[in-house]
């Protein structure tokens, strides 16, 4: 929620100093603190790269570990600003590196993965699963669990011969991403 994004207590926003937690229920025990003042910088980067989508993660990694300890928001997004320069756009250019962070010490990717699992498994027949992504990361776990919830086989390419017996428990009904009409878009920006 906005509230929780942007207490700072959280440690989710790089506009306003707080502790580098980004955990949202609060009771986990990895941190992003942990992540950046312990990871390997290989390991930073290859975070970074995947849930933040950022191209210049191996830089940024650097950074961060050569500044370490980091004990606060705004010292890590003073770290990628400095790494990466003051972006022109409206976009800080610490937003990825926090997302990528938000992400990993919340196992979000996990649960969106369980979670569509989940659903599929109490569909009854005639029902329909539908899920709402937020972007490209969580749009391709969708659309890779849906693919390999519907196939026939699910063996990996190099086998000759299938033996996976799997059962595809669900069918597309439509496999194009559904976009709002732009009445839609006008009546509910």
């Amino acid at each position: 929620s906005s509230m929780q994004l942007s207490d700072p207590i959280k440690g989710f926003s790089f506009n306003r100093s707080g502790p580098l937690d980004m955990r949202f229920s609060g009771t986990g025990s990895l941190t992003a603190a942990e992540i950046v003042n312990s990871y390997r910088e290989k390991d930073i980067a290859d975070i970074i790269f995947r849930f933040g989508e950022e191209r210049r993660s191996r830089k940024i990694a650097s950074a961060i570990v050569a500044r370490r300890p980091l004990e606060t928001t705004t010292q890590l997004a003073k770290v990628v600003e400095d790494c990466l320069g003051r972006s022109r756009g409206r976009r800080h250019p610490a937003t990825r590196t926090f997302q990528a962070l938000r992400i990993a010490v919340n196992g979000e990717i996990g649960n969106v993965a369980r979670g569509i699992k989940e659903g599929i498994n109490l569909l009854q027949l005639g029902g329909r699963i539908v899920v709402i992504s937020y972007h490209s990361i969580e749009d391709r776990v969708v659309k890779n669990s849906f693919r390999d919830e519907s196939a026939l086989c699910i063996c990996p390419p190099e086998l000759p011969i299938c033996d996976c017996q799997h059962e595809p428990k669900i069918k597309f009904v439509n496999r194009r991403v559904k976009r709002p009409s732009p009445s839609e878009v006008k009546r509910n920006p």
